[in-house]
């Protein structure tokens, strides 16, 4: 799989991006779990309530990360400039973890911008597969 070898840092990203959906899962459950929310019953809609929050983070990211991998792998095997692509998956990748720590802490205004890094990059990841077919 030598094709592959240029975009390893993109690879760890989406392992790692795992990890983290994976993270937020055991919080949400965590914090459900203390908060003695029965399971299968809906969760009150209240930013002033961490489970709230926890169980919008990780939808959010349940939201994008099939983007992410869709794009990555259309960048990976349209030959897309390998360093554009890792840059831009490392920029996912951070504003989904800051994302993640807004919403937890509840600063909506720099939960927004860590959206926006993420939602950017997802797109930049696009356009670097997409120039690659030009």
């Amino acid at each position: 799989m030598e094709f592959i070898e240029p975009y390893k840092v993109t690879i760890l990203v989406i392992g790692l991006s795992g990890f983290v959906i994976w993270l937020q899962l055991v919080i949400v459950d965590v914090i459900g779990i203390k908060e003695k929310h029965i399971p299968g019953f809906d969760i009150k809609q209240d930013h002033n309530s961490l489970l709230f929050r926890s169980n919008r983070a990780l939808a959010n990211s349940n939201e994008s990360v099939g983007i992410l991998i869709l794009f990555t792998l259309f960048a990976i095997f349209s030959s897309g400039d390998a360093s554009w692509i890792s840059g831009f998956s490392v920029a996912y990748l951070i504003g989904r973890v800051g994302h993640m720590f807004c919403y937890y802490f509840n600063f909506q205004v720099l939960r927004s911008i860590a959206f926006g890094i993420s939602f950017l990059s997802l797109f930049g990841i696009f356009i670097i597969g997409l120039l690659a077919w030009f």
